[in-house]
């Protein structure tokens, strides 16, 4: 059965940080690209960060450029997203996902949610003025 399960998220400070992982079972996940998405109450789901599968491409939305690192460990099937600056407008639900990776073909990585095949249950962030 494959799984993606997020961790790490909680209540910060404005200004804070936190950092969030999401571990891959059920199948090798190290030729997919992974990504991050968050969704506040009433809210769309918003892009925040993708990989490739060898970190050789990665792309962020821009509400969290600067502020946000994506990374991943293969090994561990792991993905990994760094949180600093963190500001009230942060406050969501944060998912990783998993989907296929075209950058080897020169594609760009995919930002928009239907692109990934793979999701978590996704786990709260919340940042406190």
């Amino acid at each position: 059965q494959v799984q993606l399960v997020e961790s790490g998220g909680g209540l910060v400070q404005t200004g804070g940080s936190l950092r969030l992982s999401c571990v891959a079972s059920g199948r090798t996940f190290s030729s997919l690209a992974r990504g991050w998405f968050r969704q506040a109450p009433g809210m769309e789901r918003e892009f925040v960060a993708a990989i490739s599968w060898n970190g050789g491409s990665i792309y962020y939305g821009e509400s969290v450029k600067g502020r946000f690192t994506i990374s991943r460990d293969n090994a561990k099937n792991t993905v990994y997203l760094q949180m600093n600056s963190l500001k009230a407008e942060d406050t969501a639900v944060y998912y990783c996902a998993a989907g296929n990776d075209y950058s080897d073909y020169g594609a760009p990585l995919r930002s928009a949610s239907n692109d990934y095949d793979y999701w978590g249950q996704g786990t709260q962030v919340t940042v406190s003025s």
